[in-house]
């Protein structure tokens, strides 16, 4: 007879996770949690546990919105704006997550994307990079055409259809799209910035929640259509027979430290470049992250990295993403303000964004398709992770789509795809305003 299996939540059985869970949320609500690190991690760790589990059991929304970590997400945000968690646990789960001291989602993207290039051979890797490109400008054009033909409906004429509307969506996220396209719009027309980002951010907020929406159902789509996807760690066609196995490679508590210190290494020479050597590029800012995955995708084709090096960063990837990716989905969710979507929910600019991320599927899924990628894959990393809010939607769109493993992809989206359409905008502002 098969015994039966134990209910457990956040890896314990359900009865020590309830004790657990209620230990580390007293502190918080009696006010006397530290702010350090792990004080912040106890409070986190006591939202995250529940709404996972929560998202992971709850029916329609585990399969078709996005499971425990989008409801970690919308959860901590929902309780955020319900007053449901005291103010200082949010200010400090802010402060420790993506405040600029701490900041744990740099150091967990950090792993993921070493961790995703390095598990890749070679001809996967320089196949996928060299068609990407194209694929997220397949993006930018067709959601430019859908968003402009839902503008035209509403009385909005083509140019501040894209000015107001596409490039803020597709520009990258908040701090490598719309923050940059203000300097720009000002320096341009000497208005204020503060008068174009008022727009931007919000509009960008509505949609980065179709795209989180649609990352999910491009998950369903994936279920139900195998042939459009792959083994959610590769765009490439037939490029999952290519990807290492890295149960074959042995490898030690002593590989995982040095697969840490490449990590590191990548990252400081994505600081280097970002920072002091090549800021920018035809004006256009290029963000630390865009130089460390150049670097690590170069480390990665040139076969320097020995095999338990590469099997080493894998798992630290994996580490994160499992045990960290709740935790960090709580911080996105206490940084979220639900509040901002209500000031701009007009049917005009909903339905406008709605087809500003839609032709973002089409547009990137399509001309992924023509250059070789699964076109559910393709239309997630090239055309919604760059219609999303930058590394916070990155995260949330890859969550809901079930393919952490693609991070790598999806920061390209943010940083050099932002870039593209930051040196687009320099030249439309300076035309058309």
């Amino acid at each position: 007879m098969e015994e039966k299996k134990e209910l457990t939540l956040g890896g314990l059985p359900w009865q020590h996770a309830i004790v657990a869970v209620i230990l580390c949320a007293i502190p918080m609500y009696w006010g006397i949690q530290s702010s350090s690190l792990s004080g912040t991690l106890c409070s986190c760790f006591a939202l995250a546990v529940v709404l996972y589990e929560f998202g992971e059991r709850l029916p329609i929304w585990n399969n078709y919105i996005g499971g425990g970590l989008l409801m970690a997400f919308f959860g901590v945000a929902l309780f955020k704006y319900f007053g449901l968690i005291p103010t200082e646990a949010i200010d400090n789960i802010n402060r420790i997550i993506s405040g600029d001291d701490v900041n744990l989602l740099e150091f967990y993207i950090i792993f993921l994307i070493v961790g995703s290039v390095l598990a890749l051979e070679k001809d996967i890797l320089l196949r996928s990079f060299a068609g990407y490109i194209p694929a997220i400008l397949g993006g930018l054009v067709v959601s430019a055409i859908l968003g402009v033909a839902a503008g035209l409906v509403f009385g909005v004429s083509p140019t501040e259809t894209i000015m107001k509307y596409v490039l803020p969506i597709m520009g990258g996220g908040n701090g490598a799209g719309a923050v940059p396209l203000s300097n720009i719009y000002e320096q341009v027309t000497g208005d204020a910035a503060a008068n174009f980002y008022g727009f931007a951010i919000i509009i960008l907020t509505v949609g980065n929640i179709f795209a989180i929406v649609g990352s999910a159902m491009l998950n369903v789509v994936g279920q139900k259509f195998p042939k459009m996807t792959g083994d959610k760690r590769t765009l490439v066609r037939g490029g999952e027979n290519l990807a290492r196995d890295d149960k074959k490679v042995k490898y030690t508590i002593n590989d995982m430290l040095g697969a840490m210190v490449i990590a590191f290494a990548c990252y400081s020479v994505g600081r280097i470049m970002g920072k002091k050597i090549l800021p920018t590029i035809a004006g256009a800012s290029i963000h630390p992250y865009a130089y460390m995955i150049i670097f690590v995708v170069i480390l990665a084709a040139l076969g320097v990295i020995p095999a338990n090096i590469r099997a080493g960063a894998k798992r630290l990837q994996s580490f994160m993403t499992s045990v960290l990716g709740m935790v960090i989905m709580v911080g996105m969710g206490a940084d979220f303000d639900i509040a901002e979507l209500f000031t701009v929910m007009t049917p005009g600019n909903v339905i406008m964004a709605f087809f500003i991320v839609v032709g973002a599927i089409i547009g990137a899924g399509g001309v992924g398709y023509l250059v070789g990628f699964y076109p559910v894959d393709s239309a997630l990393t090239a055309g919604l992770c760059m219609a999303n809010r930058g590394g916070s939607g990155d995260l949330a769109c890859l969550g809901a789509a079930d393919r952490m493993d693609l991070m790598a992809y999806a920061q390209l989206s943010s940083r050099l795809g932002g870039g593209i359409v930051l040196i687009i905008a320099s030249f439309l502002f300076s035309f058309w305003l």
